[in-house]
């Protein structure tokens, strides 16, 4: 059966990350399945949007869950959310993140109908999930059912919301990484590193301390950078012998993520927490570089009790630098580690997420007519309403 599925992103699509990728990797699997498909995004630029997707409005830089989210929110974003759904005839609304103060909890507001949620984020009891609690309240008594991507993801909406949710996990366009041709060959060993180098929680000063330790033992080592964020300031107080041997890709796109990840011998990523899953754990793996990882409870899962890559305790730069050295020096652990990882990756393989999702969607669908838009009641009356009691 063809649907027309209605798909918001609360993120920037201009900006790189694990909810813009899935929600790219979901809409394009799901049109080459022969389905219908429309995403509403924030946008900075709309020149750079794919047919499929649709202007949400500019975003704006907002503190969320630990970090900085671009998100859009306000009238005009309101209105166009309101068109999409009244033109879009969805057969279903999917809404991720419907906690994050942008597109989606405006998207279940005005929305009526079949209505589906993916919650990626992990979120600790915090003052401002407090002050929200009963805006998120509006929006989840809209929703129909809920999808969690991980276990931590899930005990948000049990433990704050007292809902539930059923676990589908992030995808991974297996084909893409596997068959990327490498982006070049580097002088000797390489490890790699992705993400904002100027995010704390993604752990690069400790990769950087453990580094200059490898550095002596294995003086031809390199460290590949990619992300964003500004080089000079992240590697200022790195002494220059070591930044010799760091090469800074900065922000790259899909294609040259893929093609980058194939040619390092290993993939490291030193995350001190906020992380609910790992996605890019697994496209190291499918593109065949052997992971060493934080022990996260997220990656820890990712990685299989780290029987797919090496586990090493959280923010131990010492620790790190050893699990890099012996995987370099053992290139038959690389290699069995390689094999083991391609093939956890496979079990998460998009064709085989979409299918799941598509399930979820026959369980809401049933019976009932498709998204129409919800005139009842003003937005700004049911928060007002409710803001003095939220606990």
């Amino acid at each position: 059966m063809t649907l027309k599925i209605g798909i918001v992103c609360p993120y920037s699509w201009d900006s790189p990350g694990g909810v813009q990728a899935h929600v790219r990797d979901q809409a394009e699997t799901l049109i080459a399945g022969g389905h219908d498909v429309s995403v509403l995004t924030p946008v900075e630029d709309p020149t750079h949007l794919p047919p499929y997707a649709v202007d949400g409005g500019r975003p704006r830089a907002v503190p969320y869950n630990g970090s900085v989210a671009r998100l859009t929110m306000g009238v005009k974003a309101t209105a166009r959310v309101r068109r999409w759904i009244r033109e879009g005839d969805f057969d279903v609304l999917h809404v991720h993140e419907p906690l994050a103060p942008s597109l989606g909890v405006l998207a279940c507001w005005a929305a009526r109908g079949p209505i589906v949620a993916t919650v990626h984020s992990s979120i600790e009891r915090s003052r401002a999930l407090a002050t929200g609690y009963y805006v998120a309240q509006t929006a989840l008594e809209k929703i129909n059912a809920i999808i969690a991507v991980s276990e931590h993801a899930r005990r948000t909406i049990v433990d704050h919301l007292g809902a539930d949710a059923v676990l589908i996990p992030n995808g991974v366009r297996v084909d893409t990484f596997r068959e990327a041709a490498p982006l070049r060959r580097w002088a000797g060993p390489s490890v790699m590193f992705l993400g904002r180098m100027d995010e704390p929680r993604k752990g690069l000063p400790i990769l950087l301390t453990a580094f200059a330790e490898v550095r002596q033992r294995i003086p031809k080592v390199t460290l590949i950078l990619v992300g964003p964020g500004d080089p000079d300031e992240v590697l200022a107080g790195v002494p220059a012998a070591v930044r010799e041997g760091i090469v800074c890709l900065g922000r790259v796109s899909e294609d040259e993520k893929a093609r980058a990840l194939a040619s390092a011998d290993l993939y490291v990523a030193p995350n001190t927490g906020g992380e609910s899953f790992g996605i890019v754990l697994l496209e190291a793996m499918a593109a065949g570089a052997p992971v060493v990882a934080s022990d996260l409870e997220a990656f820890d899962h990712v990685l299989d009790n780290g029987r797919a890559g090496r586990l090493f305790p959280v923010g131990d730069a010492s620790a790190l630098a050893h699990a890099i050295i012996d995987l370099i020096d053992d290139p038959a652990e690389r290699a069995q580690l390689r094999d083991i990882g391609r093939q956890r990756a496979e079990l998460y393989d998009w064709p085989r997420v979409a299918r799941d999702i598509l399930d979820v969607y026959a369980s809401v669908t049933a019976g009932q007519g498709p998204v129409t838009e919800d005139l009842r009641g003003q937005i700004v009356g049911r928060w007002a309403g409710r803001r003095r009691e939220a606990p």
